[in-house]
This record gives structure tokens, C-alpha cells and sequence, in this order.
């Protein structure tokens, strides 16, 4: 004889299973299952929503922090303008305009190293492709074959990453 109380004996003494603890019909089982199903479509919309609200919100604080950080960077460029302004509308001369300008030069040097660019110095270098752009060559029999004899125009980091490569002038031996 079984203890357990599902299990009812019948008039002719044999066991049955009762009713209520019977496992559920089919359609029972799948309208449970379609429950748990539907359950886990809502979770997973409101996932699918609160992540693209993340996405939104992460945009908003990048562009916003991009905003800022550009507003500053030209809040400092502001005293070079103005200072080149007024280079061009005195009337100073020679040494006056040189001196006014090299001051311009330097506050705006002094911005981008703020910004973390540096020049690149490359010349009495050997040509390195990574940070340089070869723009000609110069026949040159007391230089080292691909050193750079002359910067074109000069080449700026920002921090490890090159910003602008430098142009330069190449060192070729002449061809015999």
C-alpha cells in the first residue's frame, strides 16, 4: 500500500491516480508554457528598451562632453585671434610686427601643448614613414642616404597618436 494521498483506492481495491493531482492536460501545458513565454517577451522588449534608452543617454553625455571640451579648447584660441587682430591693425613695423608676432606664435604654442601636441622633430633623423611624408629628395653626398635634410612642414602627436605627419626632404646619394 502506498502512503501517498494522490493515489485513492477504488471500490474494487485498485489503485487510481486522483483527479486533482493528475498531470495537466496538453492545452493546460501549452497555455502554460505560452504564459511563460509571453512573460519572457515582455522582459525581454523592456530590455531591449532600456538598453536603447542606455544608448541614447550614453550619445547625449558624449556629445555633451564633446561640446564642452570643444568650447574650451576655443575659449583658449580666443586671446591668439584676438592678439593676430591686433598685429594687423597697428601700425607697427619691422621689429613691433615681428615681436608681436612671435609673442601671437608662442601664446598659441603654448594652447597646443596644453592639448598635449607636440611637434614632431625629424630632421638629422633617419626617414621614418610612420611620422613623416617624403615630399622630394636632395642630392646630398655629405648626408647619409634617407635622412631628412629639411622639414617642409612640420608634424604634430597628440600624445602617442600622430595628428599630422611631417613633410620632409629626403637625403638621396646621386646616381653614378
Amino acid at each position: 500500500m502506498s502512503d501517498d494521498p494522490s493515489v485513492l483506492k477504488t471500490e474494487a481495491g485498485e489503485a487510481s491516480i486522483d483527479d486533482a493531482a493528475a498531470p495537466a492536460s496538453l492545452e493546460e501545458q501549452l497555455a502554460a508554457a505560452n504564459a511563460r513565454a509571453d512573460e519572457n517577451y515582455g522582459k525581454f522588449l523592456l530590455a531591449v528598451a532600456d538598453f536603447d534608452n542606455y544608448k541614447k543617454r550614453m550619445q547625449r553625455d558624449i556629445d555633451s562632453m564633446v561640446a564642452t571640451r570643444r568650447r574650451m579648447l576655443l575659449e583658449r584660441l580666443l586671446p591668439v585671434l584676438d592678439n593676430l587682430q591686433r598685429a594687423l591693425e597697428s601700425n607697427a613695423s619691422g621689429d613691433n610686427l615681428r615681436g608681436g608676432l612671435e609673442q601671437t606664435l608662442r601664446g598659441f604654442e603654448a594652447v597646443m601643448t596644453n592639448e598635449g601636441v607636440k611637434p614632431i622633430e625629424v630632421r638629422g633623423e633617419p626617414f621614418d614613414p610612420r611620422v613623416a611624408e617624403a615630399v622630394g629628395t636632395l642630392p646630398s653626398d655629405g648626408v647619409a642616404e634617407d635622412i631628412v635634410v629639411e622639414v617642409a612642414q612640420k608634424g604634430y602627436m597628440l600624445g602617442d597618436e600622430l595628428l599630422r605627419p611631417a613633410k620632409v626632404i629626403v637625403a638621396k646619394h646621386p646616381a653614378e
